[in-house]
This record gives C-alpha cells, sequence and structure tokens, in this order.
C-alpha cells in the first residue's frame, strides 16, 4: 500500500521515521467517499495533500526546524498499516489518515516531495496561524493556512535525499 508520512526537514534527517505507531496517509474507504473519484492519482494526490497539511502541523509543533513541508512516500505491506479510526469524520484533517504499527526505514522511501525554498516565508506564516485556523473561526488564519497549499510541493528521489538535507 502506498503510504505519505508526513514529516520536517529535521526528521527525515533521522535513518527512520518513527516511533510507531506513525501516522500517515493513503486511499482510505473514507477518502474515496469524500473525494469522488476513482482516479487512482488523484485519490493519492488527495492523499499526499493531506499529509502535506498534517506536515504544517508538525512545523507548528517544532519551531527550530526549517519552513518547509516534508512528505515521505513509501510502499508497505498491508498488514503494517491500520485505520486511524479516531475521528476520522469528525475533524477534515482526519481523513485518509492512517497509522503505520512500525517504524518506516527510510529506505522503504520511494519518493520524497519537499517545498521549494520560495514557500518557506508562507509556509512560515501558516504554521503560525494552524493552531487558530484548527480551533475555529478565525477567517484570517484559515487565509493564511491556504496560502501554504498554494505551493506544490518538489518531488524528490530518495538518492537526493543527503543533497535535500546539505541545502
Amino acid at each position: 500500500m502506498r503510504v505519505y508520512v508526513p514529516t520536517t526537514l529535521r526528521e527525515l534527517a533521522q535513518l527512520s521515521l518513527g516511533p510507531a505507531p506513525l501516522p500517515a496517509y493513503a486511499v482510505t474507504p473514507a477518502l474515496r467517499e469524500w473525494y469522488v473519484s476513482d482516479d487512482l492519482e488523484e485519490l493519492e494526490y488527495a492523499a499526499l495533500v493531506r499529509a502535506a497539511q498534517a506536515s504544517l502541523r508538525l512545523l507548528a509543533g517544532d519551531p527550530k526546524a526549517p519552513r518547509r513541508r516534508v512528505v515521505v512516500a513509501a510502499d508497505v505491506p498491508d498488514g503494517l498499516v491500520k485505520a486511524d479510526r479516531n475521528g476520522e469524520f469528525d475533524h477534515p484533517l482526519a481523513l485518509g489518515r492512517v497509522l503505520l504499527t512500525e517504524v518506516l526505514p527510510l529506505a522503504r522511501a520511494a519518493s520524497v516531495h519537499v517545498d521549494a525554498d520560495d514557500a518557506e516565508a508562507d509556509v512560515a506564516a501558516a504554521a503560525k496561524a494552524a493552531e487558530a485556523a484548527d480551533t475555529g473561526g478565525d477567517d484570517d488564519a484559515r487565509f493564511t493556512v491556504d496560502g501554504a497549499e498554494d505551493h506544490e510541493l518538489l518531488w524528490y528521489a530518495t538518492q537526493e535525499i543527503p543533497a535535500l538535507l546539505a541545502e
């Protein structure tokens, strides 16, 4: 199963992502129903976007991390993925969320998706506004968070991770 793991550049510098259970995003039945598409590529993109949104929340909690959203795409055995039943329909950010039952070695990664340098100011502002946007009613904060989503994540092959981290 293809999963999209939200992370940060600081966490990416480790040899693995964890600890387990590790939140990730995938094409779940609920995501299929919400997105109303049978196109697997579109559905996987929707899961990637969900993971990017979760990466922004990780940045909000780690002020030392470079202000770039990071998502690791990986193919893992179905047996390592379990549904995250905690509020899949209660909160929009939980849609498509799954849990990996083991630490994810970066050797399993298929690719890495990262914001370009020119997104850093918008991502930094969005990370600051994320809590206000999530906890209700602050339209300015929601607008700021949505502004980060205007930036497409760049695709990196796994062998490019060391150069990416050296930037």
